[in-house]
């Protein structure tokens, strides 16, 4: 009797169970987009089919080669269809913030096929079409500037899909010191809405469980060529192996226990010998336009004798997916921050998830007593709930402001929001009362959000990726607000025809960084370029001969690089406006997109193998899971709501296990 009770039991739990299975696939977009609750993500479940290869990716590996400033970088991803039917994926994954993507390829078999890049409607229906008639195809979509999507159709059982994309980007060197990142994984994004499966599709992502290592292999090699002596590289989030081809010349390899290192961001920094910094100009002669970069370095910073007071407001991300290490760092740097301010200056917290909390309707002195009870507040926090940054932001920057002081918001976050232009819109409006500083916490931060934040807040972006980075960080945000490097920024050309200068106006430069400056130029190279400005001892001049600069064909990155930098302030420009300048901003980065072929957010890449392979057009749709960033808990995946009963299911399958199905009847005596 009682093993019959267990029995029915569990199939009534089961079957309850098996509703609340299907009301989660639909909530996240499997079947019906029309009854999302949300585009959250969700936790990838094997169903044990045999037949379907749910994990298709199987290798992601890149090649990267720096050579003075400029990385030139090639993604390989390896597609393999270990089931027995056809299938067709799509895998979600980063790049860096900077990447001017400019090129992809696809091989089946012996085949080789160099994708088009098109207008991303038509790339879409292009591909679309493709896999409807049976043939392998290869699309690359920007869904934010540092977040793609790869979708691969009719991969056929046995069969390996080799996708290359190609791309460049600048290193700009902070301090004397040179960083490289390449981003491995996109954290989970909260959204409370529902949106358009072309635009949001891709935020509905399954996930494996905390510390699960990926389900593909990691491999990723690095050749630094710097033209000059290397005195010091390391790599801080991977074990690596450098072997030195001469001192100008580095190697580095991922050690073989990184091959699950797919889960958190690889970087790698280097300085020059006495801490130089390769400035000048550097001249690409193309065939229909030239163009020119130009790195100078600024002064070097000089204290003040006079520090006004300020005012530091701290924005606190406390959500699920900051639980833990990304959260315990930032409050380390909170700690480190609030302990260095001055009793002359005030401050104020705002904790936020779903809901936000202010530690003071106005903002405080920051005496030690007061001090002392905030970091004890920010201790208290342990994370949860879904980030609401948007509302957070609009409550900071309403509060009330103190007279004969200067404000700065300081926002610490994960960044794993999707609604970014809207974020950069309301920082926008709000800078004749505050800057802002964007810290990044975590091992995988949402580096788009962080850096446009940054940027629309006329501040500097921190990323912080260990908790030791946390005192250096604090140091370097108190150094950096105290006064700028170099203000008042001018660049002249003399008998050097330029046009077309990124960016048109330079502003007040904090960071102990070089200035970049890209442009075109006409006629010969010849005549003089001039940055004049304000440092801490004076007017600063740097004149370059324009002459002793020569054109080299090897220089082509800079054709990518100033159209991925015109792109970026197009789409800053126009985030958040109206309909009429969002659609003057999408006509501009589109004919950019197509006449330079660079992926932009309304430029895809496509490529078709015309072979039929698949007649009846019949695959399986997959959706490749992604790791959670290492330090990143279960809590940044939201539960998807209940269906009727399911609790009820639930206690049930716990009572059966357990043995205890329902009470004894008891007997009076």
């Amino acid at each position: 009797m009682k093993r019959f009770r267990k029995a029915v039991l569990l199939s009534l739990g089961l079957a309850l169970l098996a509703g609340r299975t299907g009301a989660a696939e639909i909530s996240h977009g499997a079947t019906d987009p029309n009854q999302d609750r949300t585009l959250s993500p969700y936790f990838f479940i094997e169903n044990g089919d045999s037949t379907i290869d749910r994990l298709p990716l199987k290798e992601t590996r890149a090649d990267v080669h720096i050579a003075g400033v400029i990385a030139d970088v090639v993604v390989t991803q390896v597609y393999r269809n270990e089931g027995s039917r056809p299938l067709s994926a799509r895998y979600v994954f980063p790049a860096s913030t900077r990447a001017a993507v400019h090129g992809m390829t696809m091989q089946v078999g012996d085949q080789r096929i160099r994708a088009k890049i098109r207008e991303k409607q038509a790339a879409k229906q292009e591909f679309e079409a493709a896999r409807a008639a049976g043939k392998s195809a290869a699309l690359l979509e920007q869904q934010r500037p540092n977040v793609f999507t790869m979708n691969v159709a009719n991969v056929m059982p046995r069969d390996e899909i080799r996708v290359e994309l190609h791309y460049s980007e600048l290193l700009v060197p902070t301090d004397g010191t040179y960083e490289f990142v390449y981003p491995t994984v996109v954290g989970p994004r909260y959204s409370n809405q529902t949106a358009a499966p072309e635009t949001g599709a891709w935020l509905k992502s399954p996930y494996l469980h905390q510390g699960e290592p990926p389900a593909y292999k990691f491999a990723l090699e690095t050749r630094v060529a710097a033209g000059m002596p290397i005195d010091e590289l390391l790599c801080p989030s991977h074990r690596t192996r450098v072997d030195w081809e001469d001192g100008n010349t580095a190697r580095v390899r991922l050690d073989p226990g990184e091959a699950d290192g797919g889960n958190r961001d690889y970087i790698l920094r280097y300085r020059l010998a006495g801490r130089q910094v390769q400035t000048g100009l550097l001249l690409y002669p193309g065939q229909d336009e030239k163009f020119f970069l130009l790195m100078v370095q600024p002064p070097r910073r000089v204290e003040p004798r006079q520090i006004p007071p300020r005012e530091y407001i701290f924005v606190l991300d406390v959500s699920g997916s900051m639980s833990g290490f990304p959260l315990d760092t930032a409050k380390a740097l909170i700690r480190e921050l609030a302990g260095g301010l001055r009793p002359v200056d005030r401050f104020n917290v705002l904790l936020f998830s779903g809901a936000s909390r202010l530690l003071a309707p106005r903002s405080l002195p920051a005496s030690e007593e007061n001090v002392r009870q905030a970091i004890a507040a920010v201790e208290g926090e342990r994370g949860g709930g879904e980030t609401e940054l948007g509302a957070a932001l609009e409550r900071a920057m309403a509060l009330p402001e103190t007279a004969g002081t200067s404000r700065t918001t300081i926002v610490i976050t994960d960044g794993f929001v999707e609604a970014e232009a809207g974020i950069f819109e309301q920082i926008r409006t709000h800078l004749d009362r505050s800057n802002l500083f964007a810290f990044g916490m975590g091992t995988s931060v949402n580096r788009h959000l962080i850096e446009g934040m940054a940027r629309a807040g006329q501040g500097e972006p921190f990323i912080v990726t260990e908790p030791a980075d946390a005192k250096k960080a604090a140091k370097r945000f108190e150094d950096y607000v105290r006064s700028p490097v170099l203000t008042h920024v001018k660049v002249e050309s003399a008998d050097f025809e330029t046009y077309d200068v990124e960016p048109p106006s330079i502003p007040d430069l904090f960071a102990e960084r070089p200035l970049v400056i890209f442009g075109k130029w006409r006629g010969k190279a010849s005549g003089t370029l001039r940055v004049t400005g304000l440092g801490g001892e004076g007017n600063y001049e740097k004149v370059f001969d324009v002459a002793k600069a020569t054109p080299a064909a090897d220089n082509q990155a800079l054709r990518y690089l100033w159209a991925r930098t015109r792109v970026a302030r197009l789409a800053d420009d126009g985030a958040g406006n109206r309909s009429d300048d969002i659609d003057g901003t999408r006509q501009a980065v589109t004919a950019l997109g197509l006449k330079y072929e660079l992926l932009t957010a309304y430029t895809s890449f496509v490529a078709v193998r015309e072979t039929v392979r698949n007649p009846d057009g019949a695959a399986q749709a997959i959706d490749q899971p992604l790791p959670l960033p290492q330090g990143v808990s279960d809590l940044a995946v939201p539960e998807p709501e209940l269906p009727p009963l399911a609790g009820l299911a639930l206690l049930l399958l716990g009572l059966a296990g357990t043995g205890r199905a329902w009470p004894r009847r008891t007997s009076l005596r």
